[in-house]
């Protein structure tokens, strides 16, 4: 990754192949599983204090499994908006059945 990627198709690409092992994934999908979990609570609840949570879950998970399973540096540090909209994007291809947890 020492060239700048221009377009968001290409970074999606990249992003899949920083995502490939089974337990990255699953962090990931719990992550921001837990991100909507916590903004429903909220709403709910009408406890806005839980709101900073949300970071937590969403990055704390994520970058757990960069650092201890795939052993990859988070592209959150040079892509920060492609990379928060890649984690949704493949939360919700793995939800659907698009994209599989074991990364093939």
């Amino acid at each position: 990754m020492s060239e700048r990627i221009k377009t968001y198709a290409e970074f999606y690409e990249f992003y899949l192949g920083e995502h490939k092992k089974l337990g990255t994934r699953i962090f990931h999908f719990l992550g921001i599983l837990f991100v909507f979990l916590v903004i429903g609570f909220v709403i709910y609840s009408g406890k806005e204090r839980f709101l900073w949570y949300i970071p937590i879950f969403g990055y704390g998970f994520a970058w757990l499994s960069h650092a201890f399973i795939e052993r990859n540096k988070p592209a959150t540090f040079k892509y920060p908006l492609w990379s928060l909209l890649s984690d949704f994007k493949l939360f919700f291809e793995l939800l659907i059945g698009k994209q599989k947890f074991n990364g093939k």
